[in-house]
C-alpha cells in the first residue's frame, strides 16, 4: 500500500492550532487539511482521479469480489463501475460517492484502516445497509481495535449553513440506535471474516459490536471523520502550489474546522459520553465541483461499457 499521495497542511489536534479559547479543551477533535498540487498551471485532475479509481473497489465491491478479481485491475474497475448508479439529482447530493470513495483512499492510506463495509456496494445491493454512516473502518493497533463510522460530502462551498447540515447528519448518526444499526450490520455481513486480522481480535470486535453491549462502553473507540470536499476559488484561481496558496488553504481550512466544532459543540448535550468519542474533520479543496462530477461521470459510463 502506498502513502498518501496529497500535501498535507495540517495534521494536528484542533486544541493545538485554535487561538479560540472554548475550543482550546477539545482533545479528541483533530484537523486534517490536504491540497492536490499543479502542473503546467493547472490543478492536477488526473492525479485527483486516478486516486479515485485506485481505491474505487474498495467501497463498490463485497470483500468476495475484491478477492476473486485480485491483480485483475481492469476487470474490478468494471465491475465497480456497475455499483456506480450516480442516482443523486439535486445539486448537494450530487458527487456524494465521489466524496465516499475519497475518504476510503483517505481512511486506507492515512488511517491504515481496514474496510468492514463497503458502503457503495451495500447502497446499491441491501437498501437496509445503506443507511447510516458513509464508510465504516476498523483500525486494529495490536491487539485492540478503533472503529470509524465516516461522513462524507462534496459541496461547492463550506459557508455555515453547509456546515450546519453536517453537524446535524453526524449527531443523529450518534444516537445509540443508529450505532447499534451499524453494529449489527458489521458484524452480519461475510466482509469481516475476510479481514487480515488475529482471529482472537476477530471475536473480540463481534463480541464488543454485539446488541447485548452497551453501546457506552464502546464510545472511547469510536473515531468519526468528516470529509468534505469543496470548490474553492482559491484554488480555482491558483496555477502552482506555492507557499502563499498552502498558507491561505491552511488559514481556511483552521477557520472552517473552528466553526464546524464550534457548532457541533452547541449540540454536544444531545450525546450521552460525546467527550468520549474521537472526531476528525478532513478538509480538500477542488476548483470546480461540476467539472469533476461531469468527468467522473464519464469514466463511469466507459467502465460500463467495457462490461
Amino acid at each position: 500500500m502506498t502513502g498518501l499521495v496529497f500535501d498535507v497542511l495540517i495534521d494536528d489536534a484542533l486544541s493545538n492550532i485554535t487561538s479560540a479559547a472554548q475550543l482550546k479543551g477539545l482533545v479528541k477533535k483533530r484537523v486534517l487539511s490536504l491540497v492536490n498540487d499543479f502542473e503546467d498551471a493547472k490543478w492536477r485532475y488526473p492525479k485527483f482521479k486516478n486516486f479515485l479509481w485506485d481505491n474505487i473497489a474498495q467501497t463498490a465491491l463485497s470483500q468476495r469480489e475484491r478477492a476473486s478479481l485480485v491483480d485483475q485491475s481492469h476487470s474490478s474497475l468494471v465491475a465497480a463501475a456497475k455499483n456506480l448508479r450516480l442516482t443523486d439529482k439535486d445539486e448537494v447530493g450530487q458527487g456524494s460517492e465521489i466524496a465516499e470513495v475519497f475518504l476510503y483512499g483517505i481512511m486506507r492510506h492515512q488511517y491504515k484502516a481496514l474496510p468492514v463495509v463497503p458502503k457503495i456496494f451495500y447502497k446499491q445491493n441491501v437498501q437496509d445497509n445503506a443507511k447510516g454512516a458513509d464508510s465504516v473502518h476498523i483500525v486494529v493497533d495490536g491487539d485492540d481495535f478503533t472503529l470509524w463510522f465516516g461522513e462524507a460530502k462534496f459541496y461547492n462551498s463550506i459557508e455555515d449553513y453547509r456546515l450546519d447540515a453536517i453537524v446535524a447528519s453526524v449527531m443523529a448518526s450518534l444516537s445509540t440506535d443508529k450505532l447499534k444499526k451499524e453494529n449489527a450490520i458489521i458484524t452480519s455481513v461475510s466482509d469481516l471474516d475476510g479481514l487480515q486480522i488475529d482471529p482472537t481480535l476477530r471475536e473480540n470486535i463481534r463480541a464488543a459490536l454485539s446488541n447485548r453491549e452497551s453501546i457506552d462502553n464502546l464510545k472511547s473507540k469510536i473515531h468519526i471523520p468528516i470529509l468534505i470536499l469543496h470548490e474553492c476559488d482559491d484554488t480555482a484561481k491558483s496555477k502552482d502550489s506555492s507557499d502563499e496558496y498552502k498558507a491561505q488553504i491552511k488559514l481556511t481550512h483552521q477557520d472552517r474546522a473552528e466553526a464546524y466544532f464550534a457548532k457541533q459543540m452547541a449540540k454536544a448535550s444531545n450525546v450521552h459520553k460525546y467527550d468520549d468519542i474521537s472526531f476528525h474533520i478532513i478538509l480538500f479543496p477542488v476548483p470546480n465541483k461540476k467539472g469533476i462530477i461531469d468527468a467522473f461521470v464519464k469514466t463511469v459510463a466507459f467502465y460500463k461499457e467495457q462490461g
